[in-house]
């Protein structure tokens, strides 16, 4: 399996729906067993609710606050943050640029 983040790029912004009316800011690399890969590039508000799967953010450009239950965490280029499954979590202030990367693993119980 290989993805390219030139290649997730250029699939967001994905079709709009009801949650995403600008199109969805998130395109999936490749998935195996419970994990996936993807490339997460949100613009203006981020309305994430909480997932039930674990996640880890690798921050691949820009700058963005993070809220991790009630946490607030400043990110940047280089930066990675593991998100429990089930914690409430979401980007603030991002910078025009921003974008990261998003590692799922682990059963969903859906």
């Amino acid at each position: 399996m290989k993805t390219s983040l030139q290649e997730l790029q250029a699939r967001i912004p994905g079709p709009p729906s009801a949650r995403w009316p600008q199109g969805e800011p998130y395109a999936v690399g490749f998935e195996h067993g419970s994990m996936s890969l993807g490339y997460y590039a949100p613009r203006g508000s981020d309305p994430q609710q909480p997932h039930v799967r674990d996640e880890i953010y690798i921050v691949q450009s820009g700058r963005s606050d993070f809220l991790l239950d009630g946490e607030r965490l400043a990110l940047t280029a280089g930066d990675a943050v593991f998100v429990a499954a089930g914690a409430r979590h979401h980007f603030e202030h991002m910078s025009a640029d921003f974008g990261a990367w998003v590692l799922f693993w682990g059963p969903d119980p859906r």
